[in-house]
């Protein structure tokens, strides 16, 4: 006779593992009572419900009132731990803004407005003329460089506490720039373009720059030649490829912990009258241009640069010449009062002098020879 619950044909037979006939039995174990049954997520409909018009055979199931899901009790601890993450983010950001070498001191930027001396040489006696050639050769500019090969690099460059190596040679790239833009670019020289000098000014100095050019007033007339060199078109011409400089650049960091840059230069050009003139109808004029550049983390990334403060000593012309932005030379066989009881050399090295006009001195070209 069958035992209590199995089937009226007796026990079922074992498989030779031992194991009963028509699978294993790993889930005798499992015992799906009442609670499990009404929790599971998925139910059958009824034979009734299964009568209707039904695309499924079962139903998603909602959680229960009373139930909280497992992904739901979790959720605080989630909300908390990315609390967390973006507080420690913030943090980070604070830290490293705080951190940073190359932020100013005061926490906030600030271009301070350029200041210029400009001081006018007067010639000594009438200004020499000549070949641009013979000029040259004569005076104490015959082993200076052409053009931008005079504006050379220091031999050795080291970092700084905040400034890496390459970030000074970056420097002292973009001070060349600004000195070949305002020094040497023929269009800036013949006062016909003044944008390779703007495009290279950190983009708060602009406005300065731009204030600068069109004021009128005698006091700011002299002011455009702190941030180029100009001539007028309608009475001089330059002698193209005779241009001669010489000079040097140095770097410090600064104690608000930007870098400055300061170039010392000596430009020498040759120049014509403006209409027709003789061959040997040339003369020589002389611009030293001493000049201090700063820059921070944001120029050096947008190649800009904050021109701080230019000291310019030019020659040979009258210390009355204070008409508009741009200088007036003395040409050949020109002459002009002296200027003050003191000269200046400017192809002297050390600081120029303060004084309003100078005499330029018999070492310099353009001075009269006796």
């Amino acid at each position: 006779m069958a035992g209590h619950g199995d089937p009226p044909e007796g026990p079922p037979e074992e498989t030779p593992d031992g194991q009963p006939p028509g699978g294993d039995d790993e889930y005798r174990s499992v015992v799906f009572d009442e609670s499990f049954v009404r929790a599971a997520r998925l139910q059958e409909f009824s034979a009734r419900e299964r009568m209707t018009d039904r695309e499924r055979a079962v139903r998603v199931r909602g959680p229960r009132s009373g139930t909280v899901s497992h992904g739901f009790r979790n959720g605080p601890r989630q909300l908390l731990a990315l609390f967390v993450l973006i507080a420690l983010a913030f943090g980070t950001a604070v830290y490293l803004g705080f951190r940073q070498p190359y932020r100013l001191q005061s926490g906030a930027r600030s271009v301070a407005e350029l200041r210029t001396t400009v001081v006018p040489l007067v010639p000594a006696g009438p200004v020499p003329g000549g070949t641009p050639a013979a000029l040259l050769a004569r005076s104490p500019a015959a082993h200076f460089a052409t053009g931008a090969e005079g504006i050379v690099f220091p031999r050795t460059v080291e970092r700084t506490e905040d400034f890496s190596e390459g970030q000074i040679r970056m420097a002292l790239a973009i001070v060349r720039d600004y000195l070949v833009a305002s020094s040497l670019n023929a269009d800036v020289l013949a006062g016909r373009d003044r944008e390779p000098v703007r495009a290279l000014l950190d983009a708060d100095q602009i406005p300065e720059f731009d204030r600068t050019f069109a004021a009128t007033s005698a006091t700011a007339a002299r002011v455009p030649a702190g941030w180029l060199v100009a001539f007028d078109p309608a009475r001089v011409r330059q002698v193209a490829g005779a241009t001669r400089v010489h000079g040097s650049l140095d770097y410090r960091q600064a104690a608000d912990r930007s870098l400055e840059v300061t170039s010392d230069h000596t430009f020498v050009y040759a120049l014509r009258p403006a209409g027709p003139a003789a061959a040997d109808g040339a003369s020589l004029f002389t611009v030293r241009r001493e000049m201090r550049f700063r820059f921070d983390r944001e120029d050096l990334d947008k190649h800009l640069a904050q021109v701080v403060e230019s000291q310019v000593a030019a020659g040979p012309e009258p210390c009355s010449a204070r008409a508009g932005g741009t200088f007036a030379p003395l040409l050949a066989g020109s002459r002009a009062p002296s200027g003050g009881p003191a000269g200046l050399d400017p192809y002297a090295p050390g600081p120029l002098s303060g004084q309003l006009c100078a005499v330029l001195t018999t070492a310099a070209p353009g001075s009269a020879a006796g």
